[in-house]
C-alpha cells in the first residue's frame, strides 16, 4: 500500500461519473508488407499471452487508511487480462469516423475502481488496411510525459525485430532501490516535515504572482466552453508536419510549445468569434510542464508536473502579438516554477488545481471567473519512426480530460516528423469540435504568413 502525491489524489478525489478522469492515447499503425490476413489476430493473442502484469498495472484505490480510496493505493494479486485487454472490429467500410465514433465511446466510460485501473483495446477494420490501438489509464496512476516514454519502451525502431512488448509487462528502468520500501505510516510521517517546510518556500513565489509575474487562478474569464460537463466525449485528431512549426519557431525565437499555444489561441478565437462568444479578456490556459529528470521520467510513477498558467493573447488580433504575449507569459511562469524544489513545486500546482474541485460543489458551478479556461499539453514523444513486431506507428494521438466547466482539452505529442493533436471535448456542450481542427490549421498558415 503506497501513499499518494498530492496531484494523484486529487485526480482520484474529483472523479465522478460526468467527470472520468483517465487519460489515454490512439495509436494508427501500418502492418508490415508481409502480414497476413490474421494478422491482427496473432498479434492480439501474443498481447493476451503477455500475462506477467507490472506494479503499476496492479495498483487500485485502497480504503485500508481511513476509508478514504483517494490516499492510498493497494495492489491486485492476479490480473484478469480477458477484461483488461479486449478486441473490437469496426463495420464495414472502417473509416475514420467509425474508429472516432468508438473510440469517443470507449473513452467516456469510467474505469472500474475495483480493478486495476487501465483498458486497453485492439481495434481492426480499417479499410485502408491499418489497425488501432487505444489504450486508457487514470490519471492518478500516470502522466503524459511517463506514459509516453512508457509506450516508447514498448516499441523499437528496428523494422525486423518480431519481439513483442505491452505495456502491462514492460519492466521498469533499473534505479537504485537500496532503502527497503517504508510503510504508508513512515511516508506520511516523513512527509510532514517536507510539507510544513513548503508553506514557507511557496511564498516567494506566491508573492511573484501578485506583482504580475505569474497568472493566477481565478482570472480567466468564463466562455461557452466554461460550463457544466457530462461524461459523453466528442473527439477530433490531425496531424502537422513539425517542419512547418519549426519554421515560424526559427523566425520568432519562441519554442516549439509557444508555437503550439499560438495555434490554440487562434482556434480559440476564431471558434469563439464564429458564435458571438469572444470576451474581451484573454483566455488562460493550464499547460502542464515536466519536472521529471530523465531517469526519473522512466522510473517514477503517478504525476510530476507543474501546472503553468499561459495567457493566450485572444483579445489580441494580430497572430505576431498573440505569439510575443504568450511566449512572455510561459517563460514568467517557468522562472517561478524552476526556484522551488519538485514537491514544492507540485504542491504549488496543485494549490493552482484546487478551485476545480470548488467548481464541483453545489452552488459554486456557477462562478463568475474560472481557475483556468482548459488544458493544453505537449507531451514529447519518439522522433524517429517505431515499430511493433514490424507495424510501424503511423500516428499516436493523446486523449486527456475535459474539466468541470472546462469542455473542451487539446493534447498533442511528438511523432517522428509530425506533431499529432488529440482533441477531446464533452459532447453535449462542445458543438462541432472538428471545427477547432480546422481553425487550428488556419492559426498555423496566419503565423506562416506573418514571419515569411
Amino acid at each position: 500500500m503506497d501513499l499518494l502525491n498530492p496531484i494523484d489524489a486529487i485526480f482520484l478525489a474529483i472523479e465522478s461519473r460526468e467527470h472520468p478522469m483517465h487519460v489515454g492515447g490512439l495509436q494508427l499503425f501500418e502492418p508490415p508488407a508481409d502480414a497476413g490476413p490474421e494478422y491482427t489476430h496473432e498479434l492480439f493473442e501474443a498481447m493476451s499471452a503477455r500475462t506477467e502484469v507490472r506494479t503499476r498495472f496492479r495498483r487500485k484505490p485502497s480504503r485500508r487508511l481511513g476509508g478514504f480510496s483517494s490516499l492510498t493505493w493497494s495492489h491486485a494479486d492476479t490480473v484478469d487480462l480477458g477484461y483488461h485487454l479486449r478486441r473490437s472490429a469496426l463495420p464495414g467500410p472502417g473509416g475514420m469516423d467509425d474508429l472516432l465514433d468508438l473510440t469517443e465511446r470507449l473513452h467516456g466510460i469510467l474505469l472500474d475502481r475495483h480493478r486495476p485501473l487501465w483498458e486497453a483495446r485492439l481495434i481492426e477494420g480499417l479499410s485502408d488496411g491499418r489497425f488501432a490501438i487505444y489504450m486508457k489509464m487514470h490519471h492518478a496512476l500516470i502522466d503524459g510525459v511517463s506514459a509516453m516514454r512508457l509506450l516508447q519502451r514498448t516499441l523499437t525502431d528496428d523494422p525486423l525485430d518480431s519481439r513483442l512488448n505491452v505495456p502491462w509487462g514492460t519492466p521498469p528502468v533499473p534505479r537504485d532501490d537500496s532503502a527497503e520500501s517504508e510503510s504508508p505510516w513512515a511516508q506520511a510521517r516523513h512527509a510532514v516535515p517536507r510539507l510544513l517546510r513548503a508553506g514557507g518556500s511557496i511564498a516567494a513565489p506566491l508573492r511573484g504572482a501578485l506583482d504580475g509575474r505569474l497568472t493566477l487562478p481565478m482570472t480567466a474569464p468564463r466562455t461557452l466552453l466554461n460550463t457544466s460537463i457530462g461524461g459523453a466525449r466528442r473527439i477530433a485528431v490531425r496531424s502537422w508536419p513539425l517542419e512547418r512549426i519549426n519554421a515560424v519557431r526559427m523566425a520568432t525565437g519562441a519554442t516549439v510549445n509557444d508555437v503550439v499555444l499560438a495555434m490554440s489561441s487562434a482556434a480559440l478565437r476564431a471558434y469563439l468569434l464564429e458564435r458571438d462568444a469572444l470576451p474581451d479578456e484573454p483566455l488562460i490556459a493550464m499547460v502542464p510542464v515536466n519536472i521529471r529528470s530523465a531517469a526519473e521520467a522512466d522510473t517514477s510513477e503517478g504525476n510530476m508536473v507543474a501546472a503553468c498558467l499561459a495567457n493566450l493573447g485572444t483579445h489580441l488580433a494580430d497572430p505576431v502579438d498573440r505569439l510575443t504575449a504568450i511566449s512572455t507569459s510561459m517563460r514568467d511562469a517557468k522562472q517561478v516554477f524552476t526556484q522551488l524544489p519538485k514537491l514544492e513545486a507540485m504542491l504549488l500546482s496543485a494549490a493552482l488545481m484546487t478551485p476545480l474541485g470548488v467548481s464541483l460543489l453545489p452552488g459554486f458551478e456557477a462562478l463568475p471567473r474560472m481557475p483556468f479556461n482548459l488544458v493544453i499539453s505537449n507531451v514529447p514523444g519518439p522522433r524517429k519512426p517505431v515499430y511493433m513486431q514490424g507495424a510501424r506507428l503511423d500516428a499516436n494521438y493523446p486523449l486527456s480530460i475535459p474539466f468541470e466547466s472546462q469542455a473542451m482539452n487539446i493534447t498533442l505529442t511528438t511523432n517522428g516528423d509530425n506533431l499529432d493533436f488529440g482533441l477531446v471535448g464533452c459532447r453535449r456542450t462542445v458543438p462541432d469540435l472538428d471545427r477547432m481542427i480546422d481553425h487550428l490549421e488556419h492559426g498555423l498558415a496566419e503565423l506562416e504568413q506573418a514571419v515569411a
